[in-house]
């Protein structure tokens, strides 16, 4: 369990990119090499789930991760979310368990979602519109996101440009088009009590994101993925006012480490009292953790 009053901060979105540390290569590695290079990851392989909570628990930091499914859109398999959630249960002092699955798995994408929330507890799953090929609105995902409200959990999706494919021919194939946030608004209007976050600021589409935050009660917006130091202005100006508890600390781990975002953070315009809750308490919040 999390102890809030020994952890600095929550990161809402880290990535799970190899549970095992040893796979088998059908491309991914490229993929993965190209994506450092993008965001000057220091690292030649990317950490396991146990090297990422040693990480954070050195950090002080409590951390939700994720693996990404998109086998279907990219042909690269994915990492198993039971593997993942297991190495989680291991270290539940630091890390909170989210999923991925699919959304074009259909039933069968219903069927595990429905399972991992009942024997893992898991809190959340991981939408990638541009990895996974899919518009957030399209009725075919409709099914999955019903479990998810149902059940109480959190639907994080990926908004804005990517790094994955970034740099690579034709992006990798990667579409651009699918991670608009404006996508957001009608699942937000369709299912009410789904918990939403829109990951990252979402260039170039930052006002697009912050309109459905503030219009939709159940919509939120985290800061992953971005050095704080190049945060449009206007994403500052709402953290500190209208969207102040409604904005989470994530840094995109392995990606930008924790340490190295919350030292930029530290250098924007960010007002004193608003600082505990963008780093902890509005997440703390969302994920039932505090009242």
């Amino acid at each position: 369990m999390i102890d809030l009053d020994k952890i600095r901060a929550i990161d809402i979105h880290t990535h799970a990119e190899e549970p095992c540390g040893c796979h088998t290569d059908d491309g991914y590695d490229e993929l993965q090499s190209t994506m450092a290079k993008y965001f000057g990851a220091p690292w030649e392989h990317p950490p396991t789930v146990q090297e990422t909570a040693a990480h954070y628990r050195a950090q002080n930091i409590a951390a939700v991760i994720f693996p990404v499914d998109a086998e279907r859109e990219t042909g690269y398999r994915r990492y198993s979310n039971d593997e993942v959630a297991e190495l989680v249960a291991e270290n539940s002092d630091v890390l909170i368990q989210f999923a991925s699955i699919d959304p074009w798995k259909g039933k069968m994408a219903v069927r595990e979602a429905r399972r991992l929330i009942r024997d893992y507890k898991v809190k959340g799953f991981k939408f990638h519109p541009t990895y996974q090929g899919f518009y957030p609105n399209d009725r075919m995902a409709y099914p999955f996101y019903e479990v998810l409200e149902e059940e109480g959990c959190i639907a994080l999706f990926h908004t804005g440009q990517t790094g994955v494919g970034s740099g690579m021919p034709g992006g990798n194939s990667m579409r651009l088009k699918y991670s608009n946030p404006m996508y957001l608004d009608d699942v937000a209007v369709d299912f009410p009590d789904l918990k939403i976050i829109a990951a990252h600021p979402s260039f170039p589409w930052q006002e697009e994101a912050l309109s459905v935050a503030q219009h939709k009660p159940n919509v939120y917006i985290d800061l992953s993925g971005w050095s704080p130091k190049y945060f449009p202005p206007i994403l500052v100006k709402y953290a500190n006012s209208i969207l102040k508890k409604k904005v989470l600390f994530g840094s995109d781990w392995p990606m930008i480490s924790p340490e190295k975002w919350l030292a930029a953070f530290e250098g924007i315009d960010i007002k004193d009292e608003l600082r505990p809750d963008i780093l902890k308490n509005n997440a703390a919040r969302l994920l039932g953790l505090m009242d």
